[in-house]
């Protein structure tokens, strides 16, 4: 009895641990700039074309970053460790630095230290949940990046009041208090990859095996194109929220609060998610998850109002962690334990759709002075989508054998 006691004391201490690491990578060292950035731009530091392309950056370090853990062979509480550390320095760092180019780098940086701790604290807390018999305990540690979206998003604003520097450097110090708390759960010594015992939240992992059918070939294709397109097409609002949200409700105190609805959002999205039967059809749960995606894009640009925002990040907020555990359930569904491979280019390719996203919108938006057509573009990407699901899906029904 008391070692069934020890395992699920284990198990949560792990899966709240990876949630706090996610909240920290994800939700302040990846994520906090969009909340910063209306603060930056106010004070005539950035403008928004220019503000799109460190959001890109940061994206391009992302998907450096998630390519480049399979070749790393460090153990991966070090790995988690050190990604932690940096990603609190790097967001001081954007307090202290003035120039563009400084920005550039930082913003680049702490794109790649997100992705190598989502990669090695997946892999890490997914495999202590298996040891411990409590892989239920996943969606727990994807709450994290909704965690922390939501932090950014209310400290983000209130610390901005004393500029963007006092804001940058507030929330790194937070880092620096959250990694204190977490640092001992880290204890591992074995020497993981990138991913041992977590290929489903993983995408670097060494080879990925061959499909079988020609349908499990097509799906394979499907899931990397249209993964890409879930990329693409929340990114925009993701990353001009608070901007999004001024321009239409001025003098309005209520855009600085969609964004952290959004994150805590994510929440339950990742809850439900993780706990979907296993003998749903994942392409149909994709498709459902893009399709309220994009009415949530939809209603930013429809319905301008407080009440079309927040039920607008709702919708975009709620599917999207449970994108991604769909879309690596599909391909360990279509590959099995070599699902590796297909897992590393479904993430490239989301990645690739997130680098664009913000390069297409902000100088659009800033030559139109509206984002409307961007979003609409984003939201059309997510409904092709959805119904790109929908109808491979009635096209190959016949199970793949894992």
């Amino acid at each position: 009895m008391s070692n069934i006691g020890h395992d699920r004391r284990g198990s949560w201490r792990a899966a709240l641990a990876c949630m706090v690491t996610l909240a920290v990578a994800m939700g302040l060292g990846r994520f906090a700039f969009t909340p910063m950035l209306p603060i930056m731009l106010s004070e005539g530091k950035l403008e928004l074309a220019g503000g799109g392309l460190l959001a890109s950056l940061n994206y391009l370090g992302y998907f450096f970053g998630a390519v480049s853990c399979a070749a790393i062979g460090i153990k991966a509480s070090s790995m988690v460790r050190g990604g932690l550390l940096a990603t609190a320095a790097l967001l001081v760092g954007m307090g202290l630095l003035h120039s563009f180019i400084g920005w550039g780098v930082l913003r680049a940086a702490a794109g790649v230290m997100s992705a190598w701790v989502f990669v090695f604290a997946s892999g890490w807390g997914l495999r202590r949940l298996a040891e411990t018999n409590a892989p239920t305990l996943a969606g727990v540690i994807y709450t994290g990046p909704g965690i922390g979206i939501a932090m950014t998003g209310l400290l983000g604003g209130a610390l901005g009041r004393w500029g963007s520097e006092a804001g940058w450097i507030g929330l790194g110090l937070l880092a620096v208090v959250l990694i204190a708390v977490i640092w001992r759960v880290f204890d591992d010594g074995e020497r993981v990859g990138a991913v041992a015992g977590g290929a489903a939240a993983s995408p670097a992992v060494a080879a990925g095996g061959a499909s079988g059918s020609a349908s499990a070939r097509s799906d394979a294709i499907w899931l990397v194109v249209l993964y890409g397109l879930a990329g693409f097409g929340y990114i925009i609002t993701a990353t001009f929220l608070p901007v999004i949200a001024r321009q239409a409700l001025p003098g309005s105190p209520w855009p600085d609060f969609f964004w952290p609805l959004f994150g805590a959002a994510i929440i339950p999205g990742a809850l439900i998610g993780a706990r979907a039967p296993v003998h749903w059809d994942n392409r149909l749960l994709l498709a459902a998850a893009y399709a309220l995606q994009a009415l949530g894009v939809v209603f930013s640009v429809a319905w301008p109002t407080i009440a079309g925002f927040a039920l607008g990040s709702l919708l975009l907020g709620m599917p999207f962690t449970a994108i991604t555990l769909f879309a690596m359930r599909e391909a360990r569904r279509l590959r099995g334990n070599a699902a590796a491979g297909l897992i590393g280019y479904a993430t490239a390719s989301y990645g690739v759709g997130q680098i664009i996203g913000p390069l297409f919108a902000a100088p659009l938006a800033q030559r139109t002075g509206s984002f409307e057509l961007p979003l609409l573009v984003a939201a059309a990407a997510l409904a092709l989508g959805a119904v790109l699901f929908a109808v491979v899906w009635s096209k190959y029904r016949r199970p793949v054998a894992a």
